[in-house]
């Protein structure tokens, strides 16, 4: 007798292997992590305000040299065109 109340165990579910009981309908949920859901979430505002910081943090390092050279290139260029000149080489044949 398959199925029936077994009066010292309670439900018998028959042999193993060979259930008598229907197979339990299986749930599936899906869930989507939050770094999932929305990945560039604020990274444009973030991008323009971090930015920001390390330029701050690095100008010290940046400028200066960048400075100096830019004079030193100016005063190149006109020693440069003064010493082409007409005043130039006149100063330097002499």
């Amino acid at each position: 007798m398959v199925g029936h109340n077994d009066p010292k165990t309670g439900w018998w579910m028959g042999e193993p292997g060979n259930s008598v009981l229907p197979t339990p309908t299986r749930i599936a949920t899906y869930a989507l992590s939050p770094n999932r859901q929305r990945p560039f979430a604020g990274a444009f505002h973030a991008a323009i305000f971090n930015t920001f910081r390390r330029c701050r943090h690095q100008v010290f390092y940046v400028v200066p040299p960048f400075l100096v050279a830019y004079a030193a290139m100016c005063w190149a260029n006109e020693r440069n065109e003064y010493l082409n000149s007409k005043r130039g080489r006149f100063e330097r044949a002499e």
